[in-house]
C-alpha cells in the first residue's frame, strides 16, 4: 500500500463510517459481482479506484481514462517559471493496474443511466452498478468573445497541464525585456481558486530575474480572490510594482479576446500583450453532461453525504466537476472527496445508508521559488450539505517571517509528493 493509505489508516477510516464489517467474508459475498466503473483518471477517479480496489477486492472495478498518463495540474506553475521539469508532473497508472483494477485506454463518450451502462470510442460498453464520474474541467470556448481552440494557440490557458503549459513557458521565453504580460481570470467558480494569482507571483519571479524591467497586468473577472491580502503583501515585498491586479469594478473584466491582435477587451478599454495567458469560463467535463448529472450551469449538483448526483440516480460525481461549496475545486478536494465517495459507494453496494463525516481542504500557494501560503478549511456534510465548520481552517498568517513561509513551501512540495503517491505511485 502506498504511505498515504496504509492498513492502519484505511481501518481507522471504516472504523469511523461504520465500515468495518465490509471486510467480513460475508459482506464481500454481497459485493463480489459488483461492477463500479469510474471514469476519470485524475487526483479524484485514480485514488477512488484504489480505495475501493482495497475495500472491495473481488469486485470489478474499472477506470476510465483516455491518456496513458496524467499530467498534474498542482505545481504546474512551477513549470512555467522554469522552476520545474514537466517530467516531475506526470504519472503513469501502472500502480493501478497492479492492484486488480481495470485501466480502460478509452474515452468515454455516452452513459445509459436506465441500462446502467457507459459507452466508449473503443466500441466497448461497460456496464456497471454504481458510476463515479471524476471528470474534471472541460474550458467553454466561446463563453468568452474571440477565444477559442485556436486562439489558445496565441494566447495559452495552460489550465489543463501539458502542452499548453510549456507553450506558454516558451512565451514568457521569447517575450523582448521590457514586455507585457497579461493575465485574464474568469468569473468564479473555476478550477483552483488560488492558482492565477499564485501564477502571477511565479512569472513575476521569472521576470524579475530575467526581464526586470517588464510588466505584469491581472485583469480580473472577480472582486476578490483567494488569500487576497497575504498574495497582495508578497507581491509587494518582492516584486514591487511589477504587478498590477485590476478588479472587475477597475476595469478588470474581459469581455472580448483578439488573439490576432494580440488585444484583451475590457468594459472600458483595451490591452495589449506581448505574452497573454486567458483563464477561460469552464464546466464540468462533457461527460457528465452526456450522463445528465450537469444541470444549467454547467456544473454538477450532488448529496454532500453520498456524492450521488442529484439528478441521476446510481451515478456520484467528484472533484472539479461538482457543485460543492464551500469546499473549493482544488486537488486536494478531489481526493477527500474520492475517499468518502468510495467508502460511501461501498457501503450502498453492501446495502448500508450512507453516513455524515468530516472533509477538509487545504491549498498552497508559492509566492516565490521556496516559500509559500495556505488556506485551509473543514466541512460537514450532514444533510447531504456541504457546511464550514465554525472555526476550523484558515490562512497563513500575515507578517509571519520568511522562514515560516519557506517551511510552508516546503510542507506544499511534501503535500505533493503525498497525494501523487496516493493516486498514482
Amino acid at each position: 500500500m502506498t504511505a498515504g493509505l496504509t492498513r492502519r489508516r484505511l481501518l481507522a477510516t471504516l472504523s469511523a463510517l461504520g465500515l468495518g464489517a465490509l471486510l467480513s467474508p460475508a459482506s464481500q459475498a454481497r459485493t463480489a459481482k459488483a461492477g463500479i466503473v469510474v471514469v476519470g483518471g485524475g487526483f479524484g477517479g485514480a485514488t477512488a479506484a484504489r480505495l475501493l480496489a482495497r475495500l472491495l477486492p473481488a469486485a470489478r472495478i474499472t477506470l476510465v481514462e483516455a491518456s496513458p498518463h496524467y499530467v498534474a495540474c498542482p505545481f504546474s506553475n512551477l513549470v512555467l517559471a522554469g522552476l520545474r521539469e514537466m517530467e516531475a508532473q506526470t504519472f503513469a497508472y501502472s500502480a493501478l493496474s497492479g492492484e486488480g483494477i481495470t485501466v480502460a485506454r478509452a474515452r468515454a463518450t455516452d452513459v445509459d443511466t436506465v441500462a446502467r451502462t457507459v459507452a466508449l470510442d473503443s466500441g466497448a460498453t461497460l456496464s456497471y452498478d454504481r458510476l463515479i464520474l471524476s471528470p474534471g474541467i472541460d474550458l467553454h470556448w466561446g463563453a468568452l468573445e474571440g477565444y477559442d481552440l485556436a486562439a489558445a494557440e496565441r494566447m495559452p490557458h495552460a489550465w489543463k497541464a501539458g502542452p499548453q503549459t510549456l507553450l506558454l513557458r516558451e512565451q514568457l521565453r521569447a517575450m523582448p525585456e521590457g514586455g507585457v504580460v497579461l493575465i485574464s481570470v474568469t468569473a468564479a467558480p473555476f478550477r483552483c481558486p488560488p492558482g492565477p494569482y499564485e501564477r502571477a507571483s511565479l512569472i513575476a519571479g521569472y521576470l524579475r530575474q530575467h526581464k526586470p524591467r517588464a510588466k505584469l497586468i491581472v485583469l480580473d473577472s472577480n472582486e476578490a480572490f483567494s488569500k487576497q491580502g497575504l498574495f497582495q503583501a508578497a507581491w509587494r515585498q518582492h516584486y514591487g510594482d511589477m504587478i498590477e491586479w485590476r478588479s472587475a469594478s477597475n476595469f478588470g473584466r474581459v469581455i472580448r479576446a483578439d488573439a490576432r491582435a494580440m488585444e484583451l477587451h475590457t468594459d472600458f478599454d483595451t490591452e495589449r500583450g506581448d505574452v497573454i495567458n486567458v483563464v477561460p469560463p469552464q464546466r464540468a467535463g462533457a461527460i457528465a453532461a452526456r450522463a445528465g448529472a450537469a444541470n444549467a450551469s454547467g456544473w454538477c449538483p450532488i448529496d454532500a453525504t453520498s456524492f450521488e448526483s442529484a439528478l441521476v440516480p446510481g451515478v456520484h460525481v467528484i472533484g472539479d466537476a461538482t457543485i460543492a461549496a464551500p469546499m473549493p475545486k482544488s486537488a486536494f478536494s478531489a481526493n477527500q472527496q474520492a475517499k468518502v465517495c468510495a467508502i460511501q459507494v461501498a457501503r450502498l453496494l453492501a446495502g448500508m445508508a450512507p453516513e455524515p463525516t468530516t472533509l477538509a481542504n487545504t491549498c498552497y500557494s508559492y509566492t516565490t521559488q521556496d516559500t509559500a501560503i495556505s488556506v485551509s478549511g473543514v466541512y460537514n456534510n450532514a444533510d447531504g450539505v456541504f457546511s464550514n465548520v465554525p472555526g476550523a481552517g484558515g490562512v497563513s498568517p500575515s507578517g509571519a517571517t520568511p522562514a515560516f513561509r519557506q517551511r510552508e513551501g516546503r510542507q506544499a512540495a511534501d503535500w505533493f509528493r503525498a497525494i501523487t503517491r496516493e493516486a498514482f505511485l
